[in-house]
Order: structure tokens, then C-alpha cells, then sequence
């Protein structure tokens, strides 16, 4: 059966693959453009496995607030470059990534291409057309019912915060100001943790035995090393915890001391109870 240029058209329209790749397809399906969109999309992952091994780094992040701010989700897609990243279809994806984490409230990327059988699919449509390794790599969906979800992302959508606030029962548009505030500084100063006594206790140990033997090897006594350790940890603190790191537009103040400012003025007893920070690449994905 003759392929018309029409056909070729039409399949390359809908796929965006080359016009030789097109032509293939249709031969093989016997004209069947459905058929030919699934060898196509077939052989879109097939590329996916063979470019398994290359670093898929650049890409997307993106969030969502409902109006309310009491649900928010933030997600991460990724492709190997910068252009593709800018690519019609690859925003595209990224925008219905996020649209589907925020309404089906999945707990993991899996449970969400499980619930999501279309959006596979234009995974692997996009990865065809691109000729990339196309990936979401991770996604979060929080509920705040007590309180507000604030979200900041930087230019260039390469890094974005998602961060909720606990027990607000007033001055909500106050606190989405502040809480703007703070979700830059989360995405400037990528703390390790809102408060000391959430930092694992395996590494305030590693912490220690750093700076006792740094001490040791400077001939400093023993009987100093835990005044110094300790001074050291503090500092340590001020620098990975959200409360106490210093203020991005006012060094002069702690995160900390916003908060408390704020709850004085309202009387109230607003927290931070999480946050999430998605940067391009990040090794602890």
C-alpha cells in the first residue's frame, strides 16, 4: 500500500517524529495512523531505555496553590538540556504533571503514572519527539487544614519551595506576605532542617567528631574540646536551620524572630511545620 505525503503529514503533526520515521510507521501499520502512533510512541521508549544512562539535569519545576492555599503540590521534570526545557511540548508536560499531582494527591511519582495512565503516555510521546531522556523525578502534595501553603519559585523555573504554615487563625494575607519571604529564603540559604531538634542525630555526632579532631590536630587540651564542639554546633545551626538563619533582607533579625514578632502582634501561634525545596539536579532526590 502507497503512503501518501498527506498521511506523512498528518502522523508527523500528531507526533511530532521525523517525516523517515513517519513514513516507517505508516508502512509498517499499513496506513493505520493509530497504529503507527503506537510504533512510534513504541519506538519513543525504546529510546528512553537506550539513553537510561545519560544524566537527565535540567528541566522544569512547578507548583501549585489552590485559592484557599490549603492544598499545594510542586513537582520536577526533567529532560538532558536547556533547549528542550524550553521546548512547547516539554512545558506542556510539566504543566499537566503538576495539574495531575495536585488533583489525584499521589504519595509517589509510581502511584502517580499508576493513576495516570494518559500522562505515561505523554511521557514517552514527548521523549519521541525530543529524543531525550524525559523523567519526573520527584513530586510533593501537602494539605495544610489548619493552616496555609505558600509557594515561590525562582526565574527560570529551575528551583522552587513549597512551605506550610500551621495553627493560622487570623491575618492570613499578612502571613502569605511573610511566608513569601521565608520560602526565599529557604530557596536562597537551602537550609537542612526548620528547627535543631529536627537534624538527625547521626549527624550532630559527625558534626562533633569533626571538630574535636580539627581541635585535636590544632594541639587544643581535652578538657576544651566540648566548649569548642559547642560553639562550633551553634554556629552550625545558625547557619543549616531555618529559625535561626539570618534574615535575607534584614541580617539583623532571625527567621525565628519574624515569626515570634508575628505571633506577638497577633497573638497567635503560627508555626512552620514543613517545607519542600526542589533544585534542578539535586543529588538527594
Amino acid at each position: 500500500m502507497k503512503i501518501t505525503a498527506q498521511q506523512v503529514n498528518e502522523l508527523r503533526k500528531k507526533t511530532g517524529a521525523g517525516m523517515m520515521d513517519c513514513k516507517k510507521a505508516l508502512t509498517e501499520a499499513d496506513s493505520d495512523i493509530e497504529k503507527a502512533i503506537e510504533i512510534l510512541r513504541k519506538k519513543g521508549a525504546t529510546v528512553a531505555s537506550k539513553r537510561a544512562e545519560k544524566s537527565a539535569n535540567e528541566g522544569l519545576i512547578v507548583t501549585k496553590i489552590s485559592d484557599d492555599r490549603k492544598h499545594g503540590a510542586i513537582s520536577e521534570v526533567n529532560c538532558e538540556t536547556d533547549f528542550v526545557a524550553k521546548n512547547k511540548d516539554f512545558v506542556n508536560l510539566a504543566n499537566e504533571v503538576i495539574e495531575a499531582v495536585f488533583s489525584s494527591q499521589p504519595a509517589s511519582v509510581k502511584e502517580l503514572l499508576d493513576k495516570n495512565s494518559d500522562l505515561k503516555k505523554k511521557v514517552n510521546e514527548v521523549l519521541g519527539k525530543v529524543g531525550e531522556k524525559i523523567e519526573i523525578s520527584r513530586i510533593a502534595d501537602e494539605d495544610a487544614p489548619n493552616g496555609i501553603l505558600i509557594d515561590y519559585v525562582h526565574m527560570g523555573c529551575k528551583l522552587g519551595v513549597l512551605i506550610k504554615f500551621d495553627n493560622v487563625t487570623e491575618a492570613a494575607d499578612e502571613l502569605f506576605n511573610l511566608g513569601k519571604d521565608v520560602a526565599m529564603q529557604v530557596a536562597a540559604m537551602n537550609p537542612l532542617s526548620i528547627y535543631r531538634e529536627d537534624i538527625p542525630k547521626e549527624t550532630i555526632e559527625k558534626e562533633i567528631e569533626i571538630y574535636n579532631e580539627v581541635a585535636r590536630k590544632e594541639g587544643k587540651p581535652e578538657q576544651i574540646l566540648e566548649k569548642i564542639a559547642t560553639g562550633k554546633l551553634n554556629k552550625f545551626y545558625q547557619e543549616n536551620c531555618l529559625a535561626e538563619q539570618s534574615f535575607i533582607k534584614d541580617n539583623s533579625k532571625t527567621v525565628g524572630d519574624l515569626l515570634k514578632e508575628f505571633n506577638t502582634k497577633y497573638n497567635s501561634e503560627v508555626k512552620i511545620a514543613l517545607f519542600h525545596r526542589f533544585h534542578l539536579g539535586d543529588e538527594n532526590k
